[in-house]
Formats: structure tokens, C-alpha cells, sequence
């Protein structure tokens, strides 16, 4: 169980995008690696192909290190610091460390 999921809203720590939110949309964790949406966007040329009639410069989101990424947790809207908690029934699960609700 990791600490950083798909779907989870996330703050950049560092580099160019340093202070901004997003949702997750994609995790690689053999390259410790997470897409986040509309964050650290890159520049790419296209070339005109049949499929694509248009071609031209296109901005796509690049996957950032994780350990730049902190989850920001609903309740409180604070990028916390998750921890991990057994419930009565034995499952485990993530906990916003500044205010104790689940993440």
C-alpha cells in the first residue's frame, strides 16, 4: 500500500510548479513516479500525420518524482503527511496525520 494513489489531490513541493494542486491520474512505481493533472507540462513538436491532420507544438503533463509530491487531504485542505491505521476489522488505511481523518 503506498503512500501516493491514483485519483489522490496532491501539492508539488519543489521545482517550477512548486506550490500548486492536483489529482493524480497516473502512479509508476517502479520509477517512483506520478502524473499529475495540469502540472509540469513539457513542450512537444508534433508532426502531421494521418492521424493527427493538425501537427504543431504540443503541452502534455511529464510524470514527477513522488518524493516531491505530498498529499493534501480533503477534510482538512492541508498537504499532509498520510499514516497508516488498522481499522476495527483488520483493513488498513491512510490517515491525514494533522487531523486524523481518513484519507
Amino acid at each position: 500500500m503506498g503512500k501516493i494513489k491514483k485519483n489522490d489531490s496532491v501539492m508539488i513541493l519543489a521545482g517550477k510548479d512548486k506550490g500548486k494542486s492536483g489529482k493524480v491520474l497516473f502512479v509508476y512505481p517502479k520509477k517512483n513516479r506520478a502524473l499529475v493533472q495540469g502540472l509540469n507540462l513539457v513542450t512537444k513538436h508534433a508532426r502531421k500525420t494521418k492521424e493527427d491532420q493538425q501537427g504543431g507544438i504540443i503541452h502534455k503533463e511529464s510524470p514527477v518524482n513522488i518524493s516531491n509530491l505530498m498529499v493534501v487531504c480533503q477534510k482538512c485542505g492541508k498537504p499532509a503527511k498520510p499514516g497508516f491505521s488498522a481499522l476495527s476489522d483488520g483493513t488498513k488505511v491512510r490517515i491525514c496525520r494533522k487531523c486524523k481523518e481518513l484519507i
